[in-house]
């Protein structure tokens, strides 16, 4: 259950990092609608700079800077306001985050959407259980830097301790020497950016099958 959870809260992460470009008609046209569920902005003395919307729980779509001047000039926050009309749609005013961050990942307790809590939860549990047992392919400290550099440590935990998911009941892996923290740190370290290579193409093949 805890990977399952873990797994919808990256892929709603992986999503939500890759926003579909649209323009600004297109935005106010779902918005009249009535498809515009939740809604991102960022905003400078009153005026747009960034619009992400979405239209359900997984594809995002956004309005670039460039645009927004384009088509009609400055387009504000009252703008905005007035075109999502009743203001029964979530809104929130995304601000720049320059802090912390590095050792713990951001996404579990950062995902969009009413079971956002539920991955945070699921998070905690996970580590919880890491360090509480003895893990069979590398000590704590290892297991720690995955879950935290390494952005997809809870997730691979799950899948991999003290068993892969795919062994039978029963089966018992090959014994292997453990990772010591210190390369458990630099795996962490490529882990990240294979995950982060991951994230850019995945969202990238979203935006071709939304179009």
């Amino acid at each position: 259950m805890l990977l399952v959870v873990l797994l919808w809260g990256a892929l709603v992460t992986v999503l939500s990092l890759n926003p579909v470009p649209r323009t600004q008609a297109e935005f106010r046209a779902a918005a009249a609608a009535g498809r515009v569920t939740a809604v991102e902005f960022r905003e400078q003395n009153g005026d747009l700079s960034y619009v992400r919307w979405t239209e359900g729980p997984l594809v995002w779509r956004w309005v670039s800077p460039r645009p927004l001047v384009e088509d009609s000039g400055v387009y504000t926050v009252t703008d905005l306001r007035r075109d999502l009309g009743d203001g029964s749609v979530r809104t929130i005013n995304v601000r720049d985050n320059t802090g912390g961050g590095m050792f713990l990942p951001r996404w579990p307790f950062d995902v969009r959407g009413p079971a956002a809590v539920w991955v945070a939860v699921a998070w905690v549990i996970t580590i919880l259980i890491m360090l509480g047992s003895t893990p069979r392919l590398g000590n704590r400290w290892a297991w720690f830097w995955m879950f935290g550099i390494g952005q997809v440590g809870a997730i691979l935990f799950l899948l991999l301790e003290p068993r892969p998911l795919w062994f039978r009941a029963g089966e018992r892996p090959t014994p292997r020497k453990r990772l010591e923290g210190g390369f458990g740190f630099l795996t962490a370290i490529g882990v990240g950016i294979v995950t982060a290579w991951v994230t850019v193409a995945l969202g990238q093949l979203v935006n071709l099958a939304v179009g």
